[in-house]
């Protein structure tokens, strides 16, 4: 069966994407202009707010995007025929390359000034997140059903690797208290939060 052909709207909003992310990264986030992303993907402003009713809708989108290919690449996925910590620390290292792109974080840096003062515009934005299992959720539910875990809660024990991760890596980025860390830093973080969990969780 050949592969459905893409409409004319999807070959636009993808476009308006590709558009996004390359003036995002030569031009920055608040550099970038709705009409000069309309240029760009060669297509009429009323298109863009089309298909994104802002350019904060368009950077939640490409920040989730980012997201979903760290946590769904491969070798995420668990396998009861390896090492734990091997998997985790590798797990682990695909996201704190995602955290630690500079793009990464300059769209967070602009969502974050966007909703800063609309709670219930964020509320609902990280409901939508919620909405959608972390690779790291997905991996530490299989290993506890696999009994190589300890019974916890997969959303609490997630969000302690999490709060290791962004706590070193992403809200001092964030707050421009800090450069990206070094890949060898980056290496390090992995396997320290990666041995810190299986210290406490692992059978």
């Amino acid at each position: 069966m050949s592969e459905k052909k893409p409409t004319r709207s999807e070959i636009k909003r993808q476009a308006i994407i590709d558009a996004a992310k390359q003036a995002f990264q030569e031009l920055g986030v608040q550099g970038t202009s709705m009409d000069e992303l309309a240029a760009r993907a060669q297509v009429s402003k009323r298109t863009v707010y089309n298909h994104f009713a802002s350019k904060e809708a368009l950077i939640m989108f490409l920040i989730g995007e980012l997201w979903q290919q760290a946590t769904q690449s491969p070798g995420c996925d668990y396998n009861p025929d390896s090492d734990l910590y091997a998997q985790l620390h590798t797990l682990l290292a695909l996201e704190i390359k995602t955290i630690c792109n500079p793009q990464y974080i300059e769209l967070n840096r602009m969502a974050f000034d966007y909703f800063f003062h609309q709670p219930e515009a964020l509320r609902q934005e990280m409901e939508k997140y919620k909405a959608h299992e972390t690779g790291v959720q997905r991996w530490i539910k299989a290993a506890a059903a696999d009994g190589r875990l300890k019974p916890l809660d997969p959303e609490i024990a997630s969000g302690q690797i999490h709060n290791l991760i962004k706590g070193s890596c992403f809200w001092p980025q964030m707050l421009q208290l800090s450069g990206p860390p070094s890949s060898t830093e980056q290496a390090a973080l992995a396997e320290r939060t990666a041995e810190m969990f299986l210290s406490h969780y692992q059978v």
